[in-house]
């Protein structure tokens, strides 16, 4: 795989966490990890939000970075991980338009909801479109998916907000996006 792709994978993930993180500490008196979601820090209806556009810029740098790294894999890849890049690939423009219709937009909840739907789907379907390169690498895609899908509805079971699912949710992804790179650094895929 071509180092800009490896390099847009590894940043892109890194600068969400970051804006997300920012957002988190301009509006830290009121936004509470169990009761609210992440996009609440973007809301750009209610007054009490501080610079809500942090939030937004950071998820279209992220998913933009994103979008590119999974091109990159598509580019490299054959058959059904091809097929899940693709998947991944339209998860992430997704992601970019959570930023592009903040919370309170009418495309806001569908745009939110297909990022996390499409993204893990296409991280499972490339996983097992390499099963046959790497076994190992497989596996771990479906036990990924598995237990990221059980801990994000234990926790959308448990609390108030969604923001732990969707912490769990996004973090299943980019750990697993940061294992695809190391194998590709290390030529096993």
């Amino acid at each position: 795989m071509e180092r800009k792709y490896i390099y847009s994978g590894i940043i892109s993930p890194l600068i969400g966490f970051l804006f997300i993180g920012i957002a988190i500490y301009l509006n830290s008196s009121w936004w509470k990890l169990t009761d609210n979601a992440i996009s609440d820090l973007g809301n750009i209806y209610h007054e009490w939000v501080n610079y809500p556009w942090v939030l937004s810029v950071g998820l279209i740098i992220a998913g933009s970075g994103m979008a590119y790294f999974a091109h990159g894999l598509q580019r490299e890849f054959s058959g059904l991980a091809r097929y899940g890049a693709f998947i991944l690939y339209a998860g992430m423009i997704f992601l970019a338009l959570i930023g592009v219709f903040p919370e309170g937009t009418p495309p806001h909840w569908y745009v939110s909801w297909l990022f996390f739907l499409i993204s893990s789907f296409g991280m499972l379907i490339t996983g097992l479109g390499l099963i046959k390169k790497n076994m190992g690498f497989g596996i771990f895609s479906i036990v990924l998916f598995i237990l990221g899908w059980i801990l994000a509805s234990w926790a959308i079971m448990s609390f108030e907000g969604v923001a732990i699912a969707e912490f769990i949710g996004a973090g299943t992804l980019f750990i697993w996006v940061y294992v695809l790179i190391y194998l590709f650094l290390k030529e096993k895929l």
